[in-house]
């Protein structure tokens, strides 16, 4: 047991100023789903948490007539199952329910779950396997090794760790705009903007400053929102991590496809929007031939390595499926 200072701000600015003035390494605890695995893992050893689950008002659902707010404390089970979401945004909705099992959809928090960490066998592994991620500058075990599970879309020489959440493919899908404080005020960041490639520094996966806390999340309101579908394919049925998924959301005019949104989880290193797919797409008929296709263009960069190369043709058809499903909801 490694011992560690636990402080429980009562306010959001209590909660920054607690991050400012903290030991360097201080890590934001809020559903813990994710911070107690390395912590037991030995991954992450933080001198300081900060609790900020029981920040009042902090987790608070707005369904407004221009956008959706969700803020970061939400947890995954209330938004999931919220009447408005489920409704009128089934892909965000079933990102979050497919995600993980009802307990742990009861203690994770909405803003958390875009924060969760690889779960790349290598980097949980220890120090037995090199990691950049964990260790810069060790090597990365996963190039060369075991690779089925791991990223064929933004990967480098450094780190081909995949991202491993459902809720913010189904996000950028949307174009979500995320809300970070930091001491010096708040500031916006597009969900797109939020995670980081690999690059030469696996060890940096997001833009945000050490001492900032997302606040909230907002999605604005889109016709696509009833006909969206997020398509999860796993090892088993029960609460496992993508092989590949498809974020897809779309408007129909007749049969010919008016707005089109599509993003891929679970085959590549951050959440990946598949533009030239939609641009692909968007005034064509929806017809199996053009939603195939759609997929075969989201995987033209697809770079697979020992063992994963199969999850390109599983890549492709889960985007057609999703594309199909989509258009199905969207002409009802």
């Amino acid at each position: 047991m490694r011992a560690f200072s636990y402080l429980v701000p009562d306010s959001v600015d209590a909660a920054v100023d607690a991050l400012r003035s903290a030991q360097p390494g201080t890590k934001i605890l809020a559903g813990g789903t994710t911070l107690y695995d390395l912590m037991k893992l030995g991954i992450e050893a933080p001198l300081a948490v900060v609790d900020v689950h029981r920040l009042p008002g902090f987790d608070a659902v707005g369904t407004g007539p221009d956008e959706l707010s969700f803020g970061a404390g939400a947890r995954m089970a209330d938004v999931a199952d919220h009447p408005v979401i489920r409704a009128d945004y089934p892909a965000l909705s079933e990102s979050l329910w497919r995600a993980a099992s009802q307990q742990l959809r009861n203690m994770a928090t909405v803003g958390g779950n875009l924060l969760q960490r690889t779960r790349c066998a290598y980097f949980r592994g220890g120090p037995d396997f090199p990691c950049n991620k964990r260790n810069p500058g060790s090597g990365c075990a996963a190039i060369g090794g075991h690779d089925r599970a791991h990223a064929l879309l933004g990967g480098s020489e450094s780190c081909i760790a995949t991202y491993p959440g459902d809720w913010a493919i189904a996000l950028l899908a949307f174009d979500a705009v995320v809300d970070v404080l930091g001491p010096g005020g708040e500031r916006q960041v597009p969900l797109a903007d939020l995670h980081l490639e690999p690059g030469d520094d696996p060890t940096r996966e997001h833009t945000l400053a050490a001492d900032e806390l997302i606040v909230r999340i907002r999605v604005p309101v889109s016709a696509a929102g009833r006909g969206s579908t997020y398509h999860k394919i796993r090892d088993r049925e029960s609460y496992a991590f993508a092989l590949a998924s498809a974020a897809v959301a779309v408007t129909l005019d007749g049969d010919v496809v008016g707005e089109c949104r599509i993003a891929l989880g679970g085959v590549a290193t951050r959440p990946w929007r598949a533009a030239e797919a939609e641009s692909f797409l968007s005034g064509r008929a929806l017809t199996p031939e053009n939603a195939r296709r759609a997929g075969e263009i989201a995987f033209e960069g697809a770079r697979p390595g020992t063992y994963n190369g199969f999850r390109v043709e599983l890549g492709i058809r889960t985007v057609a499926d999703a594309v199909r499903i989509a258009g199905e909801r969207a002409s009802r």
